[in-house]
């Protein structure tokens, strides 16, 4: 049985994101999956790597929860809105604190590479924009996927990481967004 870790990214735990986290843990439920799930917002801790990797900050209860999530999870579902082409600070943040050496990924000593400590896990990033999927890849050559994707996601040894976009909410119709919510239920039965 997969074991999935849903990790919400947006600041406001009342936005179509958890929406659609929701949408998604009812399809995986539904499929017979373990979920468990991770709210940043609702996270007790400083986001602030406040001394870069020079010296190690203590990790909060919540963040040392977080990581038990992320170890015991086979795959992981991030779901995230796209602002100034990134994503939110409070998510990035959560990053900062909890994907260290060590942890996410270990330097070789003496080496230009490194070990990737989370292999054999996969991922899925829902994100949601205020623009066409298309538009954001081609124009603006995706940004919060690639930083997320590339430079931590498989940096650290986890895919395939697949990625849905879902948009443009700003003008969204509740019609839309029910169609939306259904996609990503799906999305959660099939455990992808």
């Amino acid at each position: 049985m997969k074991k999935i870790a849903i990790i919400n990214g947006h600041p406001n735990t009342d936005s179509f994101n958890s929406g659609l986290a929701k949408a998604y843990k009812e399809g995986a439920l539904e499929a017979g999956t373990e979920v468990k799930e991770i709210t940043i917002a609702e996270l007790d801790f400083d986001p602030i790597l406040h001394f870069g990797y020079q010296k190690r900050m203590d990790l909060e209860p919540d963040l040392l929860k977080a990581w038990e999530m992320i170890q015991w999870a086979d795959h992981f579902v991030w779901l995230h809105p796209v602002w100034w082409g990134g994503m939110p600070a409070l998510m990035k943040g959560f990053l900062d604190r909890l994907f260290l050496p060590g942890f996410a990924y270990q330097y070789r000593e003496n080496s230009v590479w490194w070990d990737k400590l989370l292999k054999g896990k996969t991922a899925h990033i829902i994100t949601t924009l205020d623009q066409p999927g298309w538009y954001y890849r081609l124009f603006y050559g995706r940004p919060s996927i690639n930083q997320l994707k590339k430079s931590t996601l498989e940096f650290c040894g986890i895919r395939p990481v697949k990625v849905t976009y879902v948009g443009i909410i700003r003008n969204s119709t509740e019609m839309q967004r029910d169609k939306w919510l259904q996609k990503i239920k799906e999305l959660g039965r099939k455990q992808k």
